[in-house]
């Protein structure tokens, strides 16, 4: 299987990864390792495809309802649910070992997060909406550690020379965030969005000072990365990441 492992200088007791479309058993514009089960797969492969995917893990992988918004879960509220609680959710939080948060993309960043000290670890779902909306900021803020303290990673993504959004997106998206002055250029005319660049200086904002990744573009690495803008009806990856429990 081939998966994606974060250049980043995380402690050794923390674990984490993003896979790509080699190593399941999905066909056609779905091949082969969906992880999405709302993208029109055969339910019987996507199920395979989550079980090779969860052989993998220490634990549950902690599947979210992402909605493209900004609530934060901790991890440990998915094994006993409230059920008068909002279901939608794009980040967790886990400061418990062997509990993956885990996150599913296909051109929307996945975000992780840790500390220097492997206490505590996040994953974000953050698309334009997401980063309009604070989904980064509130995992933050949710973290029981100072943001000086830690780590963030901006895993595979749709890449700048792919995501053209116009004019008006671009000013819909400055009247959110109107600090914001990187994370648009022109590209053969038109104007297109780097989320990588906009991940970052939010980040940074945070005062997070270690920001690494925002390297990969699910777009163009099309052999790699499935992308819903390439084909909307194409599959989903997954970005985890957990604290070992045998050498915190």
């Amino acid at each position: 299987m081939d998966l994606v492992t974060p250049d980043w200088p995380a402690p050794g007791a923390v674990h984490a990864f993003t896979t790509t479309r080699e190593g399941g058993v999905s066909q056609d514009g779905h091949a082969s390792l969906n992880l999405g089960g709302t993208t029109g797969d055969a339910p019987q492969h996507v199920a395979e495809n989550r079980r090779r995917f969860t052989d993998l893990l220490p634990g549950p992988p902690g599947w979210l309802n992402q909605v493209h918004g900004g609530r934060v879960l901790n991890r440990e509220a998915l094994d006993a649910p409230d059920p008068a609680a909002p279901t939608g959710a794009d980040a967790a939080w886990c400061a418990a070992p062997n509990l993956p948060c885990t996150v599913l993309t296909a051109d929307c960043l996945p975000v992780l997060f840790c500390d220097r000290e492997a206490t505590v670890v996040a994953a974000a779902h953050a698309g334009w909406r997401g980063l309009a909306g604070g989904v980064l900021e509130a995992t933050v803020e949710a973290l029981p550690a100072s943001p000086h303290r830690l780590l963030a990673w901006i895993g595979p993504g749709i890449g700048l020379g792919a995501y053209e959004v116009g004019e008006g997106f671009r000013e819909s998206f400055r009247r959110r965030l109107p600090w914001l002055d990187v994370g648009f250029e022109r590209v053969g005319g038109q104007v297109h969005a780097d989320l990588p660049a906009i991940a970052g200086a939010i980040l940074r904002r945070t005062g997070i000072r270690s920001v690494h990744g925002g390297n990969f573009c699910t777009y163009t690495e099309s052999a790699r990365f499935y992308s819903h803008r390439r084909n909307p009806r194409g599959g989903r990856m997954a970005t985890t990441i957990w604290l070992d429990g045998d050498t915190r």
